[in-house]
């Protein structure tokens, strides 16, 4: 199988397995310190953060689905860089949050960008122009904002009327505001460098999941 439109940044694939490697290691590290210092919210997002990255892994043994390397880093940093500010440099650096909050969009968009895309490879009557397929990217990732930030609040809710602390918090209206302009601005990115960079990842996952095309012209556009 071949990842050739898939960008290596100068980091071939074999060193794109390492870093992520490396991350679930720091992530399995995070946990490991969280347990023994009685850190709740280091323990939960750590936890979590490493059950998605094997994910990939999961889904590759029992489907036979293959995600490149790139994508599973990408997967990968997202909830990496969450797990270290949610362990205290969300609270030490300004400007963490509004790094992990681009990042994590940018996933979200890339899934909604590959979904949309294989639809219109697979249905010979669909044809989404680019045009509109920018903007679904934007307002998809903006409504899984605010389906992620009404889940925050519901959290402190349930945090105030049991006492509990809970992995995730919000920080009032201005915090939230800010978040989701970050939010748009990591599904501007995907919907920007989208079509250069996941439209041969559609391609391959459309292949995974219906097979080759009967006419080797269907889906390129």
């Amino acid at each position: 199988m071949s990842w050739e439109t898939i960008p290596t940044w100068a980091l071939p694939p074999r060193r794109q397995r390492t870093a992520t490697r490396i991350m679930q290691a720091i992530l399995l590290g995070l946990l490991v310190h969280g347990l023994y210092t009685g850190a709740p919210k280091t323990i939960t997002n750590a936890g979590i953060g490493l059950v998605i990255t094997f994910l990939p892994a999961i889904i590759r043994r029992n489907y036979r689905f293959v995600l490149s390397p790139f994508l599973t880093l990408w997967i990968t940093a997202a909830v990496f860089f969450h797990s270290l500010g949610s362990a205290g440099l969300y609270a030490q650096i300004e400007w963490w949050d509004h790094l992990t909050h681009t990042l994590s969009a940018s996933v979200v968009a890339a899934i909604g960008y590959v979904t949309v895309r294989i639809i219109d490879l697979h249905h010979d009557e669909i044809h989404l122009p680019r045009r509109f397929i920018f903007a679904y990217i934007i307002i998809f990732v903006m409504a899984f904002g605010v389906i992620w930030e009404l889940f925050e609040f519901g959290l402190d809710v349930f945090a105030d009327q049991t006492g509990l602390t809970m992995p995730l918090a919000q920080l009032g209206l201005e915090d939230t505001v800010v978040d989701m302009m970050y939010n748009t601005l990591g599904a501007i990115i995907v919907a920007t460098l989208g079509q250069a960079y996941l439209s041969g990842v559609s391609k391959e996952v459309r292949t995974q999941l219906f097979g080759t095309p009967e006419n080797p012209e269907d889906g390129v556009r």
